[in-house]
């Protein structure tokens, strides 16, 4: 079965079961409290978050250097804010989680060291074949 299906079925499940269960335990109006609170924190944070990668990102900009972490940390602190406006608990940890500085540095070394492993095996090298051509030759460029 397609993963992406199987995240869309599942994650709707997972956070229906644990808004039961924590409902449950604590309440329901502390249930939904402690759910727009997340809500509340974790957008003002993303914001924070957000704009600090934002004066990073020109700081690069300045030193002629190409924001690439800060490019993708943009998209992944946009991605948090959504996560954390959805209602639930798990979409909210995954969403602090991409939110928090450390946290997001570690995601990304794992990923460059990935894509830099495959960038690696590719030799530097171009293929070609001259020919050299007289002075007086009409195909001379």
């Amino acid at each position: 079965m397609n993963p992406i299906f199987l995240t869309i079925i599942l994650i709707p499940v997972i956070e229906i079961y644990l808004l039961i269960k924590i409902g449950s335990q604590i309440g329901a109006i502390t249930t939904i409290l402690l759910i727009f609170t997340t809500a509340f924190v974790g957008i003002y944070y993303a914001k924070y978050e957000g704009l600090n990668t934002l004066k990073a990102g020109f700081n690069q900009l300045r030193q002629n250097e190409t924001p690439t972490y800060e490019m993708l940390s943009g998209a992944a602190i946009a991605f948090a804010a959504v996560l954390l406006i959805i209602p639930g608990f798990v979409t909210d940890l995954v969403g602090f989680f991409l939110i928090f500085p450390l946290s997001r540095k570690f995601i990304f070394s794992s990923f460059f060291k990935k894509f830099n492993h495959v960038n690696k095996k590719k030799n530097n090298f171009i293929d070609g074949e001259y020919e050299d051509i007289d002075d007086n030759d009409d195909r001379k460029i």
